[in-house]
């Protein structure tokens, strides 16, 4: 998969509550806030339903991008990502 520039997205600010309950759960996990965000998207396809979000969705040019068009972890991985969380 070609990399996309990350920095022309809007990055929203998080609330304190978000930021506060990620920088515990990296702590928990012994891993960068960032690389737990990351984990966390990768684990959204297998808790929605992806068709909806797709079907739902407003942008169809990045798709290729986007963890609900192509859910990609291998199913022990999606479980060992469950299981530490």
């Amino acid at each position: 998969m070609q990399a996309i520039k990350e920095n022309v997205f809007y990055t929203p600010k998080f609330t304190n509550r978000a930021t506060i309950s990620i920088r515990r759960l990296s702590w928990y996990m012994g891993m960068p806030m960032t690389r737990i965000v990351n984990a966390v998207i990768q684990i959204l396809p297998y808790m929605f339903d992806s068709s909806k979000v797709c079907k739902s969705c407003k942008d169809k040019t990045l798709c290729k991008y986007c963890a609900f068009s192509a859910p990609d972890l291998p199913p022990e991985e999606q479980f060992k990502i469950f299981e530490s969380l």
